[in-house]
């Protein structure tokens, strides 16, 4: 396994798809990435020879943006800091539920977790 910036990449993926593994490097840098590395027709990483690899690190190293354990630790801090002064984004995260102003009537299922049926609740049958 090749590793970037502490992570493995996989193998067995084309080198773009396996670039995005790296948190902070979404499908348009990877390609950016790819180019600048003068790698042609997108192979597999255990296909690219080992001084291309050194020179997909060297590019990765150089971005000026966070990258990996800087860039979680720059939003945990900035999650934990807007609940330290109380604002209502920092609230609804400390509630895990949808922060920017969706509806939570209906949808939000995957922040506010399964159903659960309440008990003794009965349906309203006509007659």
């Amino acid at each position: 396994m090749a590793v970037v910036k502490g992570v493995n990449i996989p193998d067995n993926k084309r080198l773009e798809v396996a670039l995005t593994s790296i948190f902070g490097i979404g499908l348009s840098r990877a390609k950016k990435i790819v180019v600048q590395a003068g790698i042609t027709d997108n192979p597999k990483v255990h296909e690219i020879p080992e001084d291309k690899l050194n020179l997909i690190r060297s590019l990765v190293d150089s971005f000026e943006d966070p990258l990996e354990g800087d860039l979680r630790r720059s939003i945990r801090d900035d999650i934990k800091r807007l609940g330290d002064i109380k604002t209502y984004r920092g609230d609804r995260h400390r509630r895990s539920l949808p922060v920017r102003g969706q509806r939570t009537k209906t949808n939000a299922r995957t922040k506010r977790g399964k159903k659960i049926a309440i008990a003794g609740k009965k349906q309203v049958t006509k007659h």
